[in-house]
């Protein structure tokens, strides 16, 4: 299939940054983000754009590049292995009661979510006392993590073992979904938590302080980056690997309490993970391409690598999809990793009310009040128009309806 994208008009000196956006909004403030990025001397062949593209910090949301020689932490952000999971069941749609309030208070008993205290004592979006199943999976976790605090002591006093198997808030969710044979679904989104926010704070700074230290112009300081052969550098690696796989274990945990709170409602003996996929949509990891090993970031990206199954939501109220990749090298074998915003919360939530959010949920068993209304459907753009814009990257195997979702 030929490749879709569109070249966009970079500045003096800039790497190629190629464009999937046909027949999508991009904001003039993210084509201005682009640019400074592909100006950075350490990239790799060309910047690669997906639909859902917005401006984001140290990198737009919905950007792919290699890197050699150098990393960015802001770029790779704070919601380090922010990603989905979704697990098929052999549950039907007739199986589901009629009334699927009670399946979202069991999902939302079984799964710590939200805010409170800004995340002191009495949290309800931690563990005040983790579970045995949470502290078993800690124990694969903990040696290394000690290996990271001995070097960084500040991580050492964070929400780590209370946030494994937490959602968080924002636009994390847990929701049940129905395919177009009526099979159910079980997807959430979750990522880090509040130790991967500690690690990528912590070393945005380490990184910020370097261009100090060393006296580097940058187009703007959240390009600030850490080089390769620095303690800091190897610090860095070393710290967001682990919380890469914190967030894969944290996705884990969750899927199994969904589960068993789903049990506990609907009393029919079903299986679960008949397909499954568990995977990251913000990160960094080093990978091969164009015949040169490289640190690839993926800051609102998904990995669609020729076969490679991978999820792209939509909003509360939209489609979301399960697909294939196709491999294509331009995009550094990647697609978009949902929608993409076209507003932020705070101009959401100035121009909707609740009674819009209502309506454009209607269907869903979800929360509908004021505290959601950032997330309205409105302040996403068209899934569809994104899936058209990027049909050479993936194929879309399944589309899922939401039915419940859980919000924090």
């Amino acid at each position: 299939m030929q490749n879709k994208y569109e070249l966009l008009d970079a500045l003096d000196n800039a790497k190629p940054v190629k464009m999937w956006t046909k027949g999508v909004p991009v904001e003039a403030d993210a084509k201005v983000q682009l640019s400074r990025l592909a100006q950075m001397p350490f990239i790799y062949k060309h910047v690669a754009v997906m639909p859902d593209v917005h401006v984001g910090k140290g990198s737009t949301i919905g950007s792919v590049f290699a890197t050699t020689g150098a990393i960015i932490p802001a770029a790779v952000g704070v919601d380090i292995g922010c990603g989905m999971m979704a697990a098929k069941t052999t549950l039907t749609a007739s199986d589901l009661p009629d009334n699927l309030f009670s399946i979202r208070s069991a999902i939302e008993q079984a799964v710590p979510h939200g805010r409170t205290n800004n995340g002191g004592r009495g949290d309800r979006g931690a563990w005040a006392h983790p579970p045995i199943d949470v502290l078993r999976v800690w124990q694969d976790l903990f040696d290394e993590f000690v290996k990271i605090t001995d070097k960084h002591p500040r991580l050492a006093k964070t929400n780590n073992v209370t946030h494994l198997g937490t959602l968080g808030g924002g636009n994390h969710f847990v929701e049940i979904c129905l395919d177009e044979q009526g099979s159910v679904w079980i997807m959430l989104h979750s990522g880090s938590r509040g130790v991967g926010n500690s690690i990528g704070t912590q070393f945005i700074e380490l990184a910020k302080e370097d261009m100090r230290v060393h006296q580097v112009n940058l187009p703007e300081k959240d390009l600030s980056y850490l080089s390769e052969g620095t303690q800091h550098y190897d610090d860095y690696v070393e710290a967001v690997g682990w919380a890469q796989k914190f967030a894969l274990k944290n996705r884990e945990v969750m899927m199994t309490n969904v589960i068993e709170a789903i049990r506990t409602i609907i009393t029919k003996p079903f299986e679960t993970h008949i397909e499954a996929i568990n995977c990251h949509h913000n990160y960094v990891q080093k990978e091969h391409h164009f015949g040169k090993d490289v640190m690839l970031t993926r800051k609102g990206a998904v990995s669609a690598k020729k076969g490679q199954l991978g999820i792209i939501p939509g909003s509360m109220g939209a489609k979301s999809f399960i697909v294939r990749g196709l491999g294509n090298p331009e995009s550094f074998e990647s697609c978009s990793h949902g929608a993409g915003r076209i507003m932020s919360r705070t101009a959401a939530k100035a121009a909707f009310t609740v009674e819009d959010q209502v309506r454009s949920t209607e269907g869903v068993e979800c929360r509908k009040d004021a505290d959601v209304i950032d997330e309205i459907p409105m302040a996403y753009k068209d899934i569809d128009s994104v899936m058209e814009a990027q049909n050479d990257l993936v194929e879309v195997l399944y589309t899922l309806k939401q039915v419940v979702c859980v919000k924090g």
